[in-house]
């Protein structure tokens, strides 16, 4: 497989830049993005008391959107979200997906029921708004699956799967509903081949790509600080995966975040 010399623009569908990692490095962060052909990125507020901050980072940056929800391991320590709430975000211009909301039963199982519950009021906020519901899933496939197909029976809503990790029946089952399955540097790890056959044997126009920065970073920065500008490095085991040179799954993934983060489709930085 060859690879393109210059950076092809590419998209980071997923980071944290509100995270106290990235503290005062907000401009030269975002330069080493743009130097690297990410063109734009999502920020995600995982506490809603926090969206102001979210809000300010894509207001002060081209080419940045955010989205906000509760995170799933944060719920039992934070207001449930209503909504109302979400829906009058919804309004800001750069606000372009709902989330991350989900479930995480590895380290907040004693909270599943009121994870089940936040979860419901996001897909709601998704259906109100036509945005995309942004999902974090770990160690829950079973309610997962039933969860969003139950959700989707009731009335359509668009979806992602985040840094997906999870197994080959969840895959299938939001594959099946339309969702979309993001690809994080996790997907890069000399021993995730299963996660990576599960990626190739998804359709090549529900494919995403993401960073999750701060965390996990793809080879050769694994184990240090994860930031926008490494999304290339897991594109290229995507464009590897699928047969494609590097501005080929570039341009995949970036029109299929334009499918689905439509408010953000067309932007430039």
């Amino acid at each position: 497989m060859t690879h393109t010399g210059s950076p092809a623009p590419i998209v980071d569908s997923h980071c944290h830049l509100d995270f106290p990692d990235f503290d005062g490095e907000h401009d030269d962060l975002i330069a080493r993005a743009r130097a690297a052909g990410v063109t734009r990125m999502v920020t995600i507020c995982t506490k809603l008391r926090l969206e102001p901050q979210v809000r300010a980072l894509a207001d002060r940056f081209d080419g940045v959107f955010y989205a906000a929800g509760t995170h799933p391991m944060s719920v039992a320590d934070e207001p449930m979200a209503t909504v109302e709430e979400l829906v009058a975000l919804a309004g800001h211009p750069k606000f372009v997906g709902i989330g991350e909301t989900g479930l995480d039963y590895h380290y907040t199982a004693d909270s599943a029921r009121a994870q089940q519950d936040s979860l419901r009021i996001h897909i709601e906020a998704a259906r109100r708004t036509r945005l995309p519901l942004i999902i974090h899933a770990r160690n829950a496939d079973d309610d997962m699956a039933r969860i969003l197909s139950e959700e989707y029976r009731a009335g359509a809503y668009s979806c992602v799967m985040h840094c997906f990790t999870s197994g080959a029946d969840l895959a299938r089952a939001a594959l099946d509903l339309g969702f979309y399955l993001s690809m994080s540097g996790i997907a890069a790890f000399p021993r995730s081949t299963e996660l990576r056959e599960i990626f190739a044997a998804a359709p090549r126009d529900r494919i995403l790509i993401e960073t999750d920065s701060p965390f996990l970073a793809p080879p050769p920065h694994r184990g240090k600080r994860n930031e926008p500008a490494y999304v290339a490095k897991t594109a290229r085991v995507g464009a590897d995966l699928f047969g494609m040179n590097d501005a080929e799954f570039a341009r995949l993934t970036s029109d299929n975040f334009d499918r689905l983060f439509w408010k953000a489709a067309g932007a430039t930085a």
